[in-house]
């Protein structure tokens, strides 16, 4: 009898617990599937720390993995993991990855390495050429824009926007 009365309470925790996490994984950009320790990959995989030291940015390997809230991270050295594990947020990009033209119009679009800017020692992401074109425009007015809107938009699922 007991049994009967826990079951629908033990199936309602646990569907409220799998309904945050999918929550939860909107608010940073990563790619389709898990990693081997079963998080989900951020930054497509690029080293973080590699987008700190000029020139094109340094696929990571698997072999150097970090996480961070939830999400995994692949180094491309032993020591490009060692400085991200100091100081995470030295190198993650802002807006959890996605697009800061994309977040300053209230939308998460895909954060592309290869669109990247570095500004006061923070890495923003853009989606494409063109956008990122239009972001140096007013870097400025887009940053602080995408600033104030994040808050708004970071728990919001990406298919509510």
């Amino acid at each position: 009898m007991k049994f009967s009365r826990t079951l629908p309470g033990i199936a309602t925790a646990m569907a409220l617990a799998l309904a945050t996490s999918a929550f939860a994984a909107d608010e940073y950009n990563v790619n389709n599937g898990l990693t081997l320790a079963g998080h989900p990959l951020g930054l497509h995989g690029v080293d973080p720390v590699s987008m700190f030291q000029g020139g094109k940015p340094g696929q990571g390997n698997a072999a150097f993995t970090s996480a961070h809230d939830g999400i995994d991270y692949y180094f491309s050295s032993a020591e490009a993991q060692s400085k991200f594990d100091a100081d995470p947020s030295a190198y993650l990009p802002q807006f959890g990855g996605f697009c800061a033209f994309g977040v300053f119009v209230g939308k998460k679009l895909d954060g592309d390495v290869r669109y990247a800017d570095i500004v006061d020692g923070k890495l923003y992401l853009f989606v494409n050429a063109a956008i990122f074109e239009k972001y140096l425009e007013d870097k400025d007015a887009v940053i602080k824009g995408a600033e104030a809107k994040w808050p708004e938009i970071v728990n919001t699922p990406i298919s509510a926007l």
